[in-house]
């Protein structure tokens, strides 16, 4: 069986967003970087897919040379093998990133085989696209089913769980085949300090893909506005009881 994780490095996003002067990118001076947490879930299942059937696990990220930390992240994981597509520091539209993934796909699936299974996160955790993963299932003419909380392998195909009001739909696609998972499909575990050691010693294969004419503009980013957070004195000692009895019964506890 052969496997491969999309990921991206994303900024964390805990602290305070700040843009650029310019609105055109989110200033990271005080920032640090990791994994979108979708992502985190598709790095976890491929390692115990390939655990329980054998083959090989693939990792490959876009982006600039820095993200050559999270391909390491993820084989300290148990992903056998990364490959790094260097965009030269510059931040590609879904359609770029789409392409230069599906023809990264096609080269190595030329030289080693075909990936039975793709996984994809449902979308990153900065721009939050929703379409990567789709734009390279349709490339490549490949089944796939976005947002799943539940994957199971079941001889020739892969039976897919996405979560509805009131249940879960079932789908069953065969190989080979492309998928987009969420946070809550497995627990993450975290990596051994000889398997971090470990990672750091393996080769990253690097190759610069040409981007295509951009057809995707981006006028600006925004950043909402806060709701913050609001506080109301709803009175002192035994007086204030039959306010709270109010509030209950408007947020419907009482």
């Amino acid at each position: 069986m052969r496997v491969l994780v999309c990921v991206k490095r994303v900024p964390m996003t805990g602290g305070r967003i700040v843009l650029t002067e310019d609105a055109q990118e989110i200033d990271t001076a005080h920032l640090g970087f990791t994994i979108s947490p979708h992502e985190e879930c598709g790095i976890e299942e491929a390692a115990r897919l390939i655990e329980a059937h054998g083959g090989e696990s693939v990792v490959l990220t876009l982006g600039a040379a820095e993200a050559e930390e999270q391909l390491r992240d993820a084989m300290a994981l148990g992903i056998d093998r990364a490959l790094h597509l260097d965009s030269e520091g510059s931040e590609w539209d879904g359609q770029a990133t789409a392409e230069a993934i599906t023809n990264a796909i096609r080269a190595e699936e030329a030289a080693s085989g075909t990936f039975d299974l793709v996984f994809f996160g449902n979308e990153s955790a900065d721009a939050g696209g929703f379409q990567v993963g789709i734009r390279v299932a349709h490339a490549l003419g490949r089944p796939c089913v976005t947002g799943l909380k539940g994957i199971a392998v079941e001889g020739s195909g892969v039976r897919c769980e996405q979560e509805v009001p009131g249940g879960r739909d079932v789908y069953r696609i065969p190989f080979p085949a492309i998928v987009t998972v969420k946070e809550g499909l497995n627990l993450p575990h975290y990596p051994s300090v000889p398997a971090k050691l470990r990672a750091q010693r393996q080769p990253v294969d690097t190759a610069t893909p040409a981007r295509q004419e951009q057809r995707l503009r981006k006028l600006r980013l925004v950043v909402p506005e806060s709701r913050g957070k609001r506080a109301e004195v709803l009175g002192e000692g035994p007086a204030a009881a039959e306010r709270v009895v109010e509030v209950l019964r408007e947020i419907g506890v009482a």
